[in-house]
């Protein structure tokens, strides 16, 4: 299991918006994560439970303060998450890792500009925003397909032959939007009546997207608010995903029915928004909740035998 410096991690509990996250500091001790240790941290009933597990790094590359890592509770390592890249900032500044405010945080596909207000809020610049299928990557190819605006929506086909759960649609309508992550968006008449657990795994694992897909549910209440619920790759639904928000304001203002900037209301808070066609920045709170320790390779140990 190796030595016990290695075995005892330190961590904190936080959580953006109810999106919840076991965070880890990977500057001043050494972190050695693994699928494995991912999904025994994430574990709601046998590990401490989060949707994500987020580490901080040192940068490798000059122009970043840090490296922000995140892994989902199946072990996956993914892109980008907006709610945890709040807390990120929060976590770099509580933890007397640095008092620079913007902090530039390195990212799988880029640089990500956070910066901690007096109000308790944090907001995030998040990056880049794209709409063609190959940026998630998404195959389109042979879907009927109809322009919103200047969106372009696509019909993906769920349901087929005797084997398909029932209730589910045969298809549904969606808007592709890359965040650094991908995302599938679909306009929703009231999402606490939405299929979200029946047509959330559907979309996530679809074929058509070679890399899942983060799948949104959202219900337009004006011009400048939303609910949303969103069933997150790797992660399930979560009470609120920050780059699922970016999405579907982005989708939204494309297809004509918002302006920014624009609330966002998740089951588990607010966010907020502002999105011009080129900058992108959503803000909201990071909040921490408890720290402890944790001997990882005994955790792994006791799933194991768990399972």
């Amino acid at each position: 299991m190796g030595d016990n410096a290695t075995m005892i991690w330190h961590f904190t509990k936080m959580h953006g918006a109810g999106n919840d996250f076991v965070v880890l500091d990977g500057v001043r001790q050494s972190i050695d994560m693994t699928p494995e240790r991912a999904r025994a941290l994430g574990d709601r009933h046998f590990g401490i439970g989060a949707d994500q597990i987020l580490l901080v790094e040192p940068a490798t590359v000059p122009d970043a303060d840090f490296r922000y890592r995140i892994f989902n509770s199946d072990g996956s390592e993914v892109e980008h998450c907006g709610n945890g890249a709040r807390c990120f900032v929060r976590f770099v500044h509580e933890n007397g890792l640095s008092d620079r405010n913007p902090l530039r945080a390195q990212i799988a596909t880029g640089i990500l500009v956070l910066d901690e207000g007096d109000d308790e809020q944090v907001t995030v610049d998040m990056g880049s925003t794209r709409f063609s299928p190959a940026d998630l990557p998404f195959d389109a190819a042979g879907l009927a397909s109809r322009t919103q605006g200047q969106d372009t929506l696509y019909t993906l086909p769920l349901a087929a032959g005797d084997d398909a759960p029932a209730g589910l649609p045969a298809s549904v309508e969606i808007s592709v939007v890359a965040i650094s992550n991908p995302h599938a968006v679909q306009l929703v008449e009231d999402v606490d009546r939405a299929p979200v657990h029946l047509v959330g795994p559907a979309v996530e694992s679809h074929p058509r997207f070679a890399r899942r897909v983060n799948a949104g549910f959202m219900q337009v209440i004006d011009r400048h608010d939303i609910r949303l619920r969103v069933y997150e790759r790797g992660a399930g639904e979560t009470l609120a995903c920050g780059t699922g928000a970016c999405a579907a304001v982005a989708a939204g203002i494309r297809r004509g029915l918002l302006d920014t900037p624009v609330r966002v209301q998740a089951r588990g808070g607010m966010l907020t928004v502002d999105w011009d066609g080129q900058a992108l920045r959503m803000t909201g709170p990071a909040t921490s909740v408890y720290t402890g320790t944790v001997d990882i390779d005994k955790l792994v140990f006791s799933m194991a035998l768990n399972r």
